[in-house]
């Protein structure tokens, strides 16, 4: 995954009124913390963090400029893990970030999506279980998503977090046993029909009330 700059600034004010304002100036409230230093409030600048995310993903590293940091205890610049986006739930734009300060070589745990490739055996159904892995792995080298091959497997083949192929120098943690996907026997169209005829069985139409009453 790519490093990204993006110049931001440092917030003095707080709270939802505060907030307001920031996203109305076209920038995210944001909080950067981590390895023991006091929280810094920042300001993102909201359509490039956007872009970053879109391009990216949530596992995005960003290098901060911060500008007029002249505060010695606060560095100018910051390495930062993209932790959490949180996106307002009915009108889609980003309310709030919380970013973690990283350092170049530091191993971080984080969630990257899985992603089956390949066609599976014919007359079969993939069932996908595990949509992300969680992995340790150095902050500059985070994987966009992990890819699992299914090509020509049969039908009974399972594939568990421990049989996938992880990049050069990530440790799993999701737990090894996890089912990650299953390759099983797809239905015919016969035992189709016969679900539904199953299911439709002893279903009784109720009568209009004017037909009970003989009308």
């Amino acid at each position: 995954m790519s490093e990204v700059r993006l110049t931001v600034e440092p917030r003095t004010e707080f709270g939802k009124g505060a907030a307001r304002r920031t996203r109305r100036a076209g920038k995210i409230p944001a909080v950067l913390y981590g390895h023991g230093v006091d929280p810094r409030h920042l300001a993102l600048p909201a359509i490039d963090f956007a872009r970053v995310i879109r391009e990216n993903g949530q596992n995005a590293v960003l290098t901060l400029d911060v500008a007029g940091a002249t505060d010695r205890a606060e560095k100018a610049t910051e390495l930062a893990l993209t932790k959490t986006v949180t996106v307002h739930p009915l009108k889609n734009y980003i309310e709030h970030v919380d970013l973690l300060v990283v350092h170049r070589g530091e191993k971080v745990t984080v969630d990257v999506p899985v992603v089956l490739v390949g066609q599976p055996g014919p007359g079969t159904l993939v069932n996908q279980d595990l949509d992300t892995l969680s992995i340790e792995v150095e902050a500059l080298h985070i994987p966009e998503q992990i890819e699992v091959s299914i090509e020509g497997t049969e039908s009974g083949t399972q594939i568990s977090a421990s049989q996938v192929t992880l990049p050069t120098g990530a440790r799993l943690v999701t737990d090894p046993d996890y089912l990650v996907a299953a390759i099983n026997e797809a239905p015919t169209e016969a035992a189709m029909e016969a679900e539904v005829d199953t299911e439709g069985a002893g279903v009784v139409e109720e009568k209009p009330e004017s037909a009970e009453n003989g009308a």
